[in-house]
């Protein structure tokens, strides 16, 4: 039954919130804390069969977020392009100290560098 727990982890993180209060109990002790089904209904003194209930109930209400918001998907492509500003400001660097090394293109080069390691490092 268990998903992607790293997806499961930002669905959590972006949606958790309008989760109940039991929904985001069970679902962090089952996804973030890697508890077993029969490990929460233990100490919740419910049903193994109760805790699937609400953790399934959890994971569809997350999903359902994020099919009308997209904040994760959004968020992957955010990282994914600055990877990539990253990686081609690095390349415009190596080329320009390959061809005899403008100061000012270096300085560009690694401004681009820095600012997209900055926002990647707070989205």
């Amino acid at each position: 039954m268990k998903e992607n727990p790293l997806f499961m982890s930002m669905l959590y993180d972006f949606y958790g919130e309008v989760l109940t209060d039991k929904q985001k109990d069970f679902f962090d002790l089952y996804y973030n804390q890697d508890l077993s089904l029969g490990e929460i209904a233990e100490n919740a003194n419910i049903t193994r069969q109760g805790v699937r209930d609400v953790i399934v109930r959890a994971t569809q209400t997350l999903r359902e977020m994020e099919e009308k918001l997209t904040l994760v998907e959004r968020y992957k492509a955010i990282q994914t392009g600055l990877l990539e500003i990253r990686d081609a400001a690095a390349s415009i660097e190596a080329a320009n100290n390959h061809h005899g090394g403008s100061a000012s293109i270096r300085g560009y080069a690694q401004r681009i560098q820095e600012l997209a390691g900055q926002i990647a490092e707070k989205t």
